[in-house]
């Protein structure tokens, strides 16, 4: 009899998490043999669950969601250099010794990009939003050596922030906050990672838009996001993030196994749900 690993997704809400989905048809295609539960846990308990959990011998992995990311980076284990700098964890896979804590959200958006042709290098980018989600993707968009990058936020204050920590740890990225001093901008993508992108009407402060540009949501739905929507008016070259969670749960189960599984079938068997 195989070997059962026992996997999960630890998040509050988890209720209409995918991630037990993607990951079965994972572990199908690889011929794995795995456990994969969602976990609603309450914050207060976060920490004691996760030691419960890895006290387990056949427990190998979690994936982390909203709203334990940054509560995962303060774990004890050894952090991987991407997760310390945005001070965010999506896996952790159980090590001989330590727990092995990283973020695979950025790697995962980098590749949906690349599956849809679209290139980040010597590129004009603007992310709206300057929490999590856009942080997440933030380190592995600086890899890409784009030529500017323009944070659009509804508070300033804290675009400002964000910007001035990477401008720290980067001297060399052209990267700055979108203001009215600045004026407008024609960026070549335009990714949102505001939940403002999920309800209501959408509209973008200090953006000159065109046919051409990318738009993409980190955003996923069953229907389509009011941001998608408010591009689709603009643009053809409109994404959802729905390739990003797939991309970045293909990340993590690698993590856990050293296969890189096949993303195509995954995001077939998704699309038919």
């Amino acid at each position: 009899m195989s070997k059962i690993f026992k996997l999960g997704v630890v998040g509050n809400p988890i209720e209409h998490s995918l991630s037990p989905f993607i990951h079965s048809r994972f572990a199908r295609n690889e011929n794995i043999s795995i456990s994969y539960e969602a976990f609603k846990v309450e914050e207060n308990n976060f920490n004691s669950f996760i030691k419960e959990f890895f006290s387990h011998k056949e427990s190998l992995g979690l994936n982390i969601t909203l709203p334990f990311k940054k509560s995962a980076a303060q774990l004890e284990g050894k952090i991987s250099e991407e997760a310390k700098i945005i001070a965010a964890v999506n896996t952790i896979k159980k090590e001989s010794r330590s727990l092995y804590l990283d973020s695979t959200d950025g790697a995962g958006f980098i590749d949906d990009l690349k599956s849809k042709g679209v290139a980040i290098k010597n590129q004009k980018i603007m992310i709206i939003g300057a929490g999590a989600a856009s942080e997440s993707i933030l380190y592995k968009i600086i890899e890409e050596k784009p030529e500017q990058i323009t944070i659009s936020n509804r508070t300033e204050d804290r675009a400002v922030s964000l910007v001035k920590k990477y401008k720290l740890l980067f001297s060399d990225i052209d990267i700055n906050v979108a203001t009215n001093d600045q004026g407008d901008t024609s960026p070549d993508l335009i990714i949102n990672g505001s939940s403002a992108g999920l309800t209501g009407q959408f509209s973008v402060p200090y953006l000159t838009t065109h046919k051409d540009q990318v738009f993409y949501d980190l955003n996923y739905s069953l229907e389509v996001t009011p941001f998608c929507d408010w591009a689709k008016a603009i643009s053809p070259n409109v994404y959802d993030g729905i390739g990003m969670l797939v991309n970045q749960a293909a990340y993590s189960f690698n993590n856990w196994f050293g296969v890189k599984p096949n993303t195509d079938k995954a995001l077939i068997d998704l699309k038919s749900l």
